[in-house]
């Protein structure tokens, strides 16, 4: 019969060999101590906190969001292309401290503020 020696399991291939390293603001860490002594635990002690969060992140299911369909990906890009593109304009113009902004630069902020209005106008046709 084999003896028992006792002290810690094997774990095998169970090992823990990958890690992550958390930090914290103040709000965040008072939420975390917040939720430790809902449970009861005691933050200050040694090996609490790891095996809590450990626990508390893996037996929650993940929740799902809510994401637009592939093809919107792009437009939303796109979309912020544009903007980039805008204000970039925006401080050229004032860079160069124009009181009333050249033709072409009028022209150009109006071309955008009609494709991007088409696009509003398409993305409201295409709602389900």
């Amino acid at each position: 019969m084999a003896q028992n020696k006792g002290g810690r399991k094997r774990l095998g291939d169970r090992k823990r060999e990958h890690r992550i390293m958390l930090r914290f603001n103040n709000e965040e860490l008072e939420k975390v101590k917040t939720i430790l002594q809902s449970y009861n635990l005691d933050f200050k002690k040694r090996g609490t906190v790891g095996p809590f969060l450990r626990r508390f992140i893996l037996n929650k299911e993940a929740e799902k969001e809510d994401k637009l369909p592939d093809g919107f990906s792009n437009l939303v890009y796109q979309i912020n292309k544009i903007g980039n593109n805008i204000n970039q304009l925006t401080k050229v113009a004032q860079y160069k401290n124009m009181r009333s902004p050249s033709a072409k630069l009028q022209s150009e902020v109006e071309k955008s503020n009609e494709l991007l209005l088409q696009v509003m106008q398409l993305l409201i046709q295409k709602k389900p």
